[in-house]
């Protein structure tokens, strides 16, 4: 397994916490997402053998997030 911190922009509350978990969580391949609204990030534990990065940011940017 991997670790990434990826930067989410847009984020204001506990719901679009929520959202991002979701989304990151539901890709295949993805073990744990860890969000934080402040300092707005995501820290993903992922098995790069089954998602890329770039999955994960269109995810997020499918989301509204940034």
């Amino acid at each position: 397994m991997n670790e990434i911190v990826l930067s989410v922009t847009g984020m204001t509350c506990g719901g679009c916490v929520n959202s991002v978990t979701k989304v990151l969580t539901a890709l295949p391949g993805v073990q744990t997402a860890v969000v934080t609204l402040t300092p707005g990030q995501a820290r993903v534990t992922y098995d790069p053998a089954r998602v890329e990065r770039a999955a994960m940011v269109q995810a997020i940017v499918d989301a509204g997030f940034g």
